[in-house]
């Protein structure tokens, strides 16, 4: 295999994955659990908000690795 056949794979490879991220994030808006889930950090004061979706973070991190995991093999 010749270098350029090899950035070849891996320009399509990284469109194929950054297409998969594009479709994700247009579809996590549909998800009706995704970003309230219990323990999700949520303050709201008189003039401003604080938001961290912490065990949003931990679910969607859970599914990528287990995801990763199975494709690998």
């Amino acid at each position: 295999m010749t270098p350029l056949q090899g950035l070849g794979k891996l320009l399509v490879i990284a469109g194929i994955g950054i297409a998969a991220v594009g479709v994700l994030l247009l579809l996590a808006g549909k998800i009706p659990f995704l970003g309230r889930l219990p323990g999700d950090i949520y303050i709201k004061k008189d003039n401003y908000t604080v938001y961290f979706p912490m065990v949003t973070c931990l679910v969607i991190s859970l599914v990528i690795s287990l995801l990763l995991a199975i494709f690998r093999r």
